[in-house]
């Protein structure tokens, strides 16, 4: 039977409209008149509510009025921000585009009582002992890069961005500007500007010569990393690099506890910021702009950003110097890296500075290491017994008993000592006695 007819009676049956021509193929007959006749699609906008979905919008909206809460509302698209307000302008490079700041320091820039645009005439080789890396010796520090970043977090992993990068790096002379150091901020309106800003990072890295950071080694680098690999981006240049949380530590351990960045503007560089924002602040901070476009909060993250690399600027010029003019205690802890360092007549002369500043018993424990070290152990025996009349110290009695046995021959007093107390396991000092006093026996 022909399809066609079969069809036909099968519809006239069921009282069906004729059928459409596209229904059956391009050989169907139809008319425009049948195609205009046939009702509209309906759409999910002109169809009524779920009754489900009707009885939830119907108890939040009771919930709302019972808590005191006003209805939710659409939240309103970001504004397009101007940064050119905070002193910023639009850089364009072949990734897209970021905002950037620039300030050149005047020479008199100080944080404290020290001056920032020093850094380039700094003595290498005394940084090269802080830091325990002998490849900074060879640096060139008129191109250094200071760098410090604020991210969206301090937990790490792939969300975690840093969304301004504060740079400090020289500048040469120019037709317009002379040479002097200059404080270079990259800010992101928004994530997606993140290539363009690692573009122009990138670049100012391969233009320098030493890395310089606070906690960069754990944490800024290694993000910057992360970010050139998420971004598909070739990897970012390796250079010398200083941290200078490390050298904190190791100069101050005899006076502070603590070693942050304000920490150490406060007791070293004698600098009190006034209005900072609190680091902890700073990720929500730029949430909050992203939420809303309110940029306002960020103008305190720019300036705790940009004081933080001044005053990383005013640390690496301080301990840059040959003998730094430091608080005796810090002196101590200069020497006591120098020595770590093998730098021994380094090590002393800062030792002796700081015997000449107050340092007392502890600097003479120290001289007394630094004379055995040198081979000269009556020496280090005489700085140890007059340390010991004043410090209740374990390790310098163990010291002075190996020198009372060894010698001196002086069984008797290493004894002495060893009742008082030695910085060795119970086995070691159970056999240290019995072999004293077996010299005694024969003496």
């Amino acid at each position: 039977m022909n399809l066609k007819r079969h069809l036909a009676r099968l519809k006239q049956r069921a009282g069906a409209a004729p059928t459409r021509p596209n229904e059956l193929g391009a050989g169907a007959a139809g008319s425009a008149a049948d195609t205009a006749a046939e009702p509209p699609v309906d759409s999910a906008a002109d169809r009524p509510a779920h009754p489900k979905e009707q009885t939830l919008a119907e108890l939040r909206q009771r919930m709302n009025e019972l808590l005191g809460k006003p209805v939710a509302t659409r939240r309103p698209e970001k504004p397009q921000i101007d940064f050119e307000d905070l002193g910023f302008s639009r850089h364009d490079n072949p990734l897209g585009q970021c905002w950037v700041r620039s300030r050149r320091l005047a020479p008199s820039t100080h944080v404290g009582r020290v001056s920032v645009t020093e850094v380039g005439a700094i003595d290498t080789r005394v940084l090269s002992l802080l830091a325990l890396d002998p490849s900074l010796a060879d640096c060139r520090f008129e191109g250094a890069l200071l760098l410090d970043t604020e991210t969206t977090g301090l937990g790490g992993g792939a969300g975690t961005y840093a969304f301004l990068v504060g740079l400090c790096r020289f500048e040469a002379a120019s037709e317009s500007s002379p040479s002097g150091w200059v404080v270079e901020q990259l800010l992101l309106e928004g994530p997606e500007q993140e290539p363009a800003l690692l573009h122009l990072l990138g670049q100012r890295i391969d233009d320098s010569a030493v890395l310089i950071t606070f906690n960069g080694k754990s944490f800024d680098w290694p993000l910057i990393e992360t970010r050139f690999v998420m971004n598909g981006l070739p990897g970012v240049r390796r250079l010398p690099h200083l941290d200078l949380l490390h050298v904190s530590r190791r100069v101050h351990r005899y006076r502070l506890q603590r070693c942050n960045l304000k920490h150490l503007e406060s007791q070293v560089l004698g600098f009190e910021r006034e209005g900072d924002v609190e680091g902890a602040e700073v990720a929500s901070r730029y949430t909050h702009y992203l939420r809303s476009g309110d940029v306002e909060p960020l103008s305190a993250v720019i300036e705790h950003n940009y004081w933080d690399v001044i005053s990383m600027g005013a640390l690496v010029a301080l301990y840059g110097e040959p003998l730094p003019a430091l608080d005796a205690q810090d002196l101590l802890g200069l020497a006591h890296a120098f020595k770590r360092a093998g730098a021994l007549s380094e090590a002393m002369d800062a030792t002796e500075t700081a015997l000449g500043g107050g340092a007392g018993a502890q600097a003479l424990h120290l001289r007394a290491q630094i004379h055995a070290a040198r081979g000269d152990r009556l020496a280090a025996l005489g700085d140890l017994e007059s340390a010991d009349a004043e410090l209740d110290d374990p390790k310098l009695r163990l010291q002075l008993a190996k020198l009372y046995e060894h010698v001196i021959k002086r069984p008797d007093k290493a004894l002495a000592l060893l009742e008082r107390g030695l910085s060795e396991s119970e086995l070691a000092i159970d056999k240290r006695r019995q072999r004293l006093l077996r010299k005694l026996q024969r003496r």
